[in-house]
């Protein structure tokens, strides 16, 4: 059976590439399923998107907010009436369980409703002036054309997070998905197209970072970047956006090392629960994830038992069936890259206490799978404790007390997510105060946010710029005017 064929989305047509040529969409779990082929983009292409939604980007900006936010709200709707089809596509693109496809999709729906309430409630100021007969007011603007480049793990909560609130404000949007995960975003576009949004105003290219992504840093109409994936890339985009000849805002989130702390005085049966949760949930697959385990010395082994008890447990498959609690890395690249990570934790002299391979036999062969991995010993001068490996891997460290285990947690370069597992209401707020990290959690695992606050990491973990999600996120998208009125 021929594969369905995808095109562009570009100017308010669905448009082929120039170049001619098409890419595949491949289910990770079983390399039978395609879901269909998809445009290899050309710089030119990306031109062509990005000049369109620099003509439509005025209009869209006069458009009354009100009248934005129905369409967002409309588009939202029309998401949760294709919620099940949204679900089964999810999983089959991405690999990830039906469970946790229906959570992103349900995320999707609510972000696209939030900002659709939120386009209402841009606002400057009034401010009193220093000066007789004057008033001072400020506005907010929409900054222009904005480039939304996505990654695979959450190919419509992520799109979602940043489309949404870009469109909400004004500005015009081209939009490059994963190679991985393209289908997933195609239907967001199609919802956005259903409720009316004019012609221009989101543009949808596929193909690789390396051309279209090129083309959507460089050029010199893009007003704004938003990117989510890996350190490398963005850094490479922070220093290529610098070429356009124009000041371009940016906006990184970039990956983590995340630390749980087990203290003495906390419920380890629960800890051990939130920690799995966090190191093997989405397959690891997460920039958010549960990466170390800092257990002080006196409850070091009971945890460490425990934890690997549960990683055993665990059921790794096709995330269409059910009883699957992980499925599939998202591809070759990525398998090679965690077991390579593996390879070098035994290396570097940790202890690999169960999994470290990939599956293999049945349906295991058609698909990139990979056992729960759980090693000890591990040191805060190793590759695995410091480097982010996103996949089902967890470092267990030790500490001889919470002053270590904090230094250990601090000792990476980056600084995302973080959680403390305790009952001493002073060491939380004391972790609270000295964790380096954006977001804090705890008694809870390192994954999992909420839309309606500020998502966002310290040092390498992002660009520091600006926030992602809740209210904050609206100043990314839009500029301030000052107004100075005499009378």
């Amino acid at each position: 059976m021929q594969a369905l064929k995808y095109k562009n989305f570009i100017n308010g047509e669905y448009v082929e590439s120039s170049s001619g040529e098409e890419f595949l969409d491949i289910n990770p779990a079983d390399s039978d399923d395609v879901l269909g082929s998809f445009q290899l983009s050309t710089r030119e292409d990306a031109r062509y998107a990005i000049s369109a939604a620099l003509e439509a980007q005025e209009k869209w900006a006069e458009t009354p907010p009100a009248e934005r936010g129905r369409i967002l709200i409309k588009a939202s709707e029309i998401l949760d009436s294709m919620k099940e089809e949204l679900v089964t596509t999810l999983t089959r693109e991405e690999g990830k369980t039906l469970n946790d496809s229906r959570v992103e999709v349900n995320r999707a729906v609510s972000l696209f409703r939030f900002y659709g309430v939120l386009a209402s409630r841009i606002r400057g100021e009034s401010i009193q002036s220093s000066e007789p007969r004057t008033h001072i007011i400020t506005v907010k603007e929409p900054v222009g054309v904005v480039s939304v480049i996505t990654p695979w793990n959450f190919p419509i909560a992520i799109p979602s997070w940043k489309i949404a609130p870009a469109l909400a404000c004004g500005n015009t949007v081209v939009f490059k998905p994963a190679s991985y995960t393209p289908l997933i975003g195609y239907m967001l576009v199609e919802a956005l197209v259903k409720a009316g949004i004019p012609k221009g105003v989101i543009n949808f290219v596929t193909g690789s970072g390396s051309t279209v992504g090129l083309e959507m840093i460089t050029n010199k109409n893009v007003d704004a970047i938003t990117f989510t994936g890996s350190l490398e890339v963005g850094e490479e985009i922070r220093r290529l956006s610098s070429t356009s000849g124009k000041n371009v805002r940016i906006m990184l989130e970039l990956g983590g090392k995340n630390p749980a702390i087990v203290l003495p005085d906390a419920d380890i049966d629960r800890a051990v629960e939130m920690v799995a949760r966090g190191a093997f949930g989405l397959t690891g697959q997460v920039c958010t994830a549960t990466s170390r385990a800092i257990v002080l010395d006196k409850i070091a082994e009971e945890f460490t038992k425990k934890m690997v008890e549960k990683a055993r447990k665990l059921k790794v498959g096709n995330g269409l069936r059910e009883g699957v609690d992980l499925g599939p890395v998202v591809g070759q690249r990525e398998l090679e890259k965690v077991l390579s990570y593996i390879n070098v934790g035994v290396s570097e002299g940790a202890k690999l206490l169960t999994g470290g391979k990939r599956l293999t036999g049945g349906e295991y062969d058609k698909g990139y799978f990979v056992e729960p991995t759980v090693f000890a010993e591990v040191t805060p001068d190793m590759r695995i404790a410091r480097e982010e490996i996103f996949g089902p891997v967890l470092s267990i460290m030790t500490a001889s007390s919470f002053d270590e285990a904090i230094e250990i947690a601090n000792s990476v370069d980056y600084g995302l997510a973080a959680s403390i597992f305790t009952k001493s209401l002073d060491k939380a707020f004391e972790f609270m105060g000295k964790i380096k990290a954006g977001v804090v959690k705890i008694n809870k695992p390192t994954i999992g946010i909420e839309i309606q606050v500020p998502f966002g990491g310290y040092k390498k973990s992002s660009s520091e710029t600006f926030r992602e999600l809740g209210e904050a996120v609206m100043d990314f998208y839009t500029k301030i005017k000052t107004i100075y009125i005499g009378y």
